[in-house]
């Protein structure tokens, strides 16, 4: 029995050990060989790694490239832009978007003249709803952040229709997907916006450390990335101190010697995600998320996260009610080996591929036994 209910913070697949270790063991040959093969090898790999990402969320050739983490692509998309689509505006963003992203643009507010206009909770819910995003964005917004899916309730915003009013506003649309890629259908050409953050962890199954950045070719050619380096080039083996120049596609936001083993090791979850299907990940994974927020319902515990799956991506958060010790929950469930974490009083359930349907009969006993039934849904 696998109770593995930890997605949202880190995926896993069938077989990843040995996968990861292969890929990992034939990069250490190669990168260990004494020859000079090592560099074209690793940029091969790095570049199979952005192939692989375009494929998964349709992105036009030339258009994506690799980041530590998503605060760190967002900083580099930011410092990119002209001054004049930020200055003297406003950015929108959720109340729960990723806080690292608040704290990012909170930080970047005064220099780059832009005020960061934060959409709040309504009292007592525990999502931002797309209308109060909406109500807030007028044509003073220079950008706007959306969250394709919380962390803090699985809710997933309507990209399609949040973007469509932004376009309106002539506002730069982007979306951070890391919550929900590969486990629900995101994809560019169906859903236009101006840029994409992410990293390749949770449903990719990837490592800490592959992040990407995409950004739609009309913006790209008028970002000019101040974190810049000698990737930043056309050609990076370009050593004249006074001809530099940007590359016409998404290496611009390229600067130092890249990071290559994150791209390596993450590599074999994003082809097992291309081999098995984001429609089946997502089929497997609805079938044990409903079946939480039912036996939820019936024994009367708070779901924090919509009960419409089409407006909920691959978790289940619920409240623990007052004399539940979140700390003491999570420890007793992993004694049992069901795995699953906390934020404060908020129990986060992420069902993955690995994850069995004994294990899922096994956390909803034992729950019943921990929480106990409170107001029972009527039959």
């Amino acid at each position: 029995m696998s109770g593995y209910f930890l997605y949202h913070s880190i995926g896993t697949f069938p077989g990843k050990a040995e996968r990861m270790a292969a890929a990992l063991s034939e990069f250490s040959g190669v990168w260990s060989a004494e020859d000079d093969g090592q560099w074209p090898a690793a940029l091969a790999a790095r570049q199979r790694f952005i192939d692989a990402w375009g494929s998964l969320i349709d992105a036009p050739q030339g258009t994506l490239t690799t980041a530590e983490n998503v605060t760190s692509a967002l900083y580099s998309l930011i410092g990119a832009l002209p001054s004049e689509r930020l200055a003297g505006k406003r950015i929108l963003v959720a109340a729960d978007c990723f806080p690292s992203l608040h704290f990012l643009l909170a930080g970047l507010a005064e220099r780059f003249n832009f005020t960061l206009d934060t959409v709040p909770l309504r009292p007592g819910e525990s999502w931002v709803r797309d209308e109060d995003f909406i109500a807030r964005w007028q044509d003073d917004i220079g950008l706007a952040l959306l969250t394709f899916v919380t962390s803090t309730a699985s809710h997933r915003c309507d990209v399609a229709r949040l973007a469509a009013h932004g376009r309106k506003m002539g506002t730069i649309i982007g979306v951070d997907i890391t919550q929900g890629v590969g486990v629900t259908p995101f994809s560019i050409a169906k859903t236009p916006v101006d840029f994409v953050v992410s990293t390749s962890l949770k449903w990719l199954c990837g490592t800490s450390g592959a992040g990407i950045l995409q950004v739609t070719p009309d913006l790209l050619a008028t970002c000019r990335p101040e974190l810049r380096g000698w990737f930043s080039q056309p050609n990076p083996f370009s050593w004249d101190l006074d001809s530099f120049a940007y590359a016409d596609d998404a290496r611009r936001f390229d600067h130092g010697t890249p990071a290559i083993l994150a791209s390596v090791a993450s590599l074999p979850g994003l082809e097992w995600v291309a081999e098995t299907g984001v429609d089946a990940i997502r089929a497997q994974n609805a079938s044990m998320t409903e079946r939480i927020v039912g036996c939820a319902l019936d024994n009367g515990w708070t779901v924090r996260s919509p009960l419409d799956p089409d407006e909920r991506g691959g978790s289940v958060m619920l409240t623990l009610p007052q004399g539940v010790d979140p700390v003491k929950t999570v420890s007793t469930l992993r004694d049992e080996r069901l795995y699953c974490d906390t934020r404060s009083a908020t129990l986060r359930l992420s069902p993955g591929m690995v994850t069995t349907d004994a294990a899922v009969d096994a956390l909803l006993e034992r729950l019943q036994q921990l929480i106990g039934a409170r107001q029972r849904r009527a039959s």
